[in-house]
């Protein structure tokens, strides 16, 4: 993708791109609850009007999406800035938890339910003591440790004094400290968690390179991932540019 050297030139691009993604979208036939979970933020961070929430609603199984926990979390994180009553998702969700402070005994269903409780206003220090006791070298991954960075951010904006911002920022440098030389984490998935978690944590220009990688990791027909584009890579990557570009702003 060409750069040009002044900032309306770059905002330029930046629109571009993000309307050559969306377009390509709308071609595709997003049926599953994690693609729509994550076309529906897409969608938000970038204003465009969408038909994705009552689409994931009604694969909805009365109070969940296909019992299972991480499924149900995206989908509630998606749907909780809207006006829709999800109650019974939220106490299917508490319900769920187990008696250590987890979910399912598994760091992925656990970040993402603690994502989607703070999403719904909901702190819970029992999940987040659970990830930050059991948090070791089998979780040392890029990816996994920016689930629970965002977890730990997301849960620590409900109170005010958050007990894990020393761990978050020691966390945050060693993920930056991984990043290969072109900017990104090799895998669009990978990256795109991290450069969010990283975002929310408060790292700015350190992400500029990387914001330059992820765009131009962005195929010819508008979409990111292999081949001919991937749903739920195009939607992470609209993301990580809404998210980017609203901590611009602020």
């Amino acid at each position: 993708m060409k750069t040009l050297n002044n900032d309306v030139g770059i905002i330029y691009l930046m629109e571009d791109a993000i309307e050559r993604a969306f377009t390509w979208i709308n071609q595709q036939n997003a049926s599953t609850a994690k693609e729509l979970a994550r076309l529906i933020t897409a969608c938000e961070l970038w204003n465009v009007e969408n038909d994705h929430s009552s689409r994931l609603i009604q694969l909805r199984n009365e109070d969940n999406w296909n019992d299972s926990v991480r499924e149900t979390a995206r989908a509630y994180s998606a749907l909780a800035s809207s006006d829709i009553d999800l109650e019974d998702s939220s106490r299917w969700l508490a319900a769920r938890q187990e008696s250590n402070g987890s979910w399912e005994n598994d760091v992925y269903d656990t970040t993402y339910a603690l994502i989607a409780l703070a999403d719904m206003g909901i702190h819970d220090p029992k999940g987040c003591s659970w990830l930050v006791e059991n948090y070791g070298e089998k979780w040392e991954h890029v990816g996994t440790t920016s689930l629970i960075i965002t977890a730990l951010i997301k849960q620590g904006h409900l109170i005010e004094e958050d007990p894990f911002a020393d761990l978050i920022k020691e966390r945050s440098g060693w993920i930056l400290s991984e990043r290969n030389e072109d900017g990104g984490w090799r895998f669009i998935s990978t990256s795109n968690l991290v450069i969010q978690a990283l975002s929310i944590a408060g790292s700015k220009e350190e992400l500029d390179v990387s914001e330059k990688w992820l765009r131009s990791r962005q195929n010819l027909n508008g979409s990111w991932g292999k081949g001919e584009g991937d749903v739920t890579a195009t939607a992470l990557s609209l993301i990580t540019l809404g998210i980017l570009k609203t901590n611009r702003i602020y």
